[in-house]
């Protein structure tokens, strides 16, 4: 004897419902922080191999430095600063001599106060005259 019953309105309560969709946002999340690591972990390898790369080759990473100028001043807005390069501060990290320090110490200042100063200003300033039309 086969006896089929259907249902036309099965409501579950609002616990359970509540429930159920904290399980289903769990396990989003669980899976979406598998994903988001094993991102990492590639791109840790691919930033490793890529280090190997240019650690073999000096103009590797020049040219890197070069490409990245590049697609910065693409940008519109942008404001490129350029760090002094490693080889100018590793002559005076090594250096034991305390007047040289001194001497880049004081030329450093002197260029700062220079640039501060309000001759400095008035000098980079260009008067402009305008004459009126009658």
């Amino acid at each position: 004897m086969d006896i089929l019953r259907r249902f036309k309105d099965v409501r579950l309560p609002v616990q359970l419902q509540r429930a159920m969709a904290a399980e289903a946002e769990a396990a989003r999340e669980a899976r979406a922080k598998v994903i988001a690591a094993e991102g990492e972990q590639k791109a840790s390898r691919a930033l490793r191999e890529a280090s190997e790369v240019i650690g073999d080759s000096p103009a590797a990473l020049q040219l890197r430095y070069l490409q990245t100028l590049s697609a910065i001043s693409a940008e519109k807005n942008s404001t490129i600063v350029f760090p002094l390069p490693i080889d100018l501060i590793t002559y005076f990290l090594k250096s034991n001599d305390a007047d040289t320090i001194k001497t880049a110490a004081d030329t450093a200042q002197a260029i700062a106060d220079r640039e501060a100063s309000p001759a400095h200003v008035a000098s980079t300033v260009t008067p402009v005259t305008t004459t009126a039309a009658m």
